[in-house]
């Protein structure tokens, strides 16, 4: 049925596969930002407090009887770290993206998206039609040219990224000042800033030392830095009363995994009490990057470009042989190939060197 779709792909080089890498690679590829999804202490410790409840399964969705103890306790966590108000634990930053902007933005109401917001905000703006405008990326100048030429009859939204994931860029603290001005709600999805951005490693709102406001929205996901899995929401009592009325992805789905909401939390509290070290580590890693490759980093992602999808497959392999797991990121993800290296902190700063020495090697003699 699909044959000639399939074989489109695969000629176009962009045919995907689940590989199941060889474990004795150098890992570059994953969003295990801090290297805690291998800390077999933390998973003890979430193993415990889940040992400590009366069932080990959420059972419902959180507006049934799924709604445990241990996921009010990281609700509050979360909270008090981040400065809000109250918030709300999803199974996935899919679900989340789709919570915030399938059920926040109202009839009247225009959301302004960066062109770069991630595919799950993306595929939920669809839902929206004439209601989503998206700007140029990462460009506060173009938004104020947009809100001026579209202004709602209800609400403004504006949703950015603390972090974009392909292409490690922070988004700029003007979005916060256009939204305070406007009356805006500002929506940030931190998946990749939360744990790895700021002074207390807490993402956007942290780096940009911005006080907590009414109109914010805090996204993050749990399977990046946080080495657990699913996804939180942060903001007012009032936006999370709303989404647990009015969010699909909220009332009909089952509450998040417990074993998961333990690890995450476990997870948090480890960073949090050593985000000095883990701060240094990840700075240590991005200067060898920027330095070798003559780039300037904010963020752990480094984006490499290459010139054409098969001149990347073949980097990419070369990479493999010597011994490196790294992302080998096209179409339709990227418009340009990329090779997308996630500078971890449990990778030492020698095998940074060394990779870097042989993605100047490969892709010269690519070129």
């Amino acid at each position: 049925m699909y044959e000639k779709e399939l074989a489109a792909l695969e000629s176009s080089h962009r045919l995907r596969r689940r590989v199941l890498w060889d474990e004795r690679l150098v890992d570059f590829a994953s969003n295990d930002y801090l290297g805690l999804s291998s800390k077999s202490n933390l998973l003890e410790l979430a193993h415990k407090r889940v040992k400590k409840l009366s069932h080990h399964s959420p059972k419902a969705s959180l507006l049934v009887n799924g709604y445990s103890p241990l996921h009010a306790e990281f609700e509050e966590i979360l909270c008090y770290f981040n400065g809000f108000e109250s918030g709300l634990l999803l199974g996935s930053g899919f679900l989340a993206n789709l919570a915030l902007i399938e059920s926040l933005v109202r009839p009247k109401d225009i959301l302004f998206m960066d062109s770069d917001y991630h595919a799950s905000g993306k595929l939920a703006a669809k839902l929206l039609g004439d209601r989503v405008i998206f700007f140029d990326h990462n460009d506060p100048n173009h938004l104020l040219e947009l809100i001026e030429k579209h202004r709602p009859q209800g609400r403004m939204i504006i949703a950015i990224e603390g972090i974009y994931s392909m292409s490690g860029t922070v988004a700029k603290k003007e979005f916060a000042q256009i939204a305070d001005f406007y009356g805006a709600l500002l929506i940030v999805d931190e998946a990749h800033s939360s744990g790895t951005l700021g002074d207390h490693l807490l993402g956007y709102f942290d780096y940009h030392a911005l006080p907590r406001a009414p109109h914010y929205v805090k996204m993050g996901t749990l399977s990046k830095a946080y080495a657990s899995y699913g996804a939180y929401i942060l903001a007012s009592k009032e936006i999370i009363s709303f989404l647990e009325n009015r969010a699909k992805s909220v009332i009909y789905t089952t509450a998040l995994s417990l074993l998961d909401t333990a690890l995450a939390l476990e997870n948090f509290l480890y960073i949090q009490e050593h985000k000095e070290r883990l701060s240094q580590k990840l700075q240590e890693r991005q200067d060898i990057a920027s330095s070798m490759l003559g780039v300037t980093l904010s963020s752990p992602i480094l984006a490499y470009p290459i010139p054409s999808t098969p001149r990347l497959l073949e980097v990419a392999k070369k990479l493999e042989a010597a011994g490196y797991l790294v992302g080998a990121i096209r179409k339709p993800t990227v418009e340009t190939p990329i090779l997308r290296v996630i500078l971890r902190c449990s990778n030492k700063k020698s095998q940074v060197t060394h990779l870097c020495e042989k993605i100047l090697e490969y892709s010269e003699r690519e070129s």
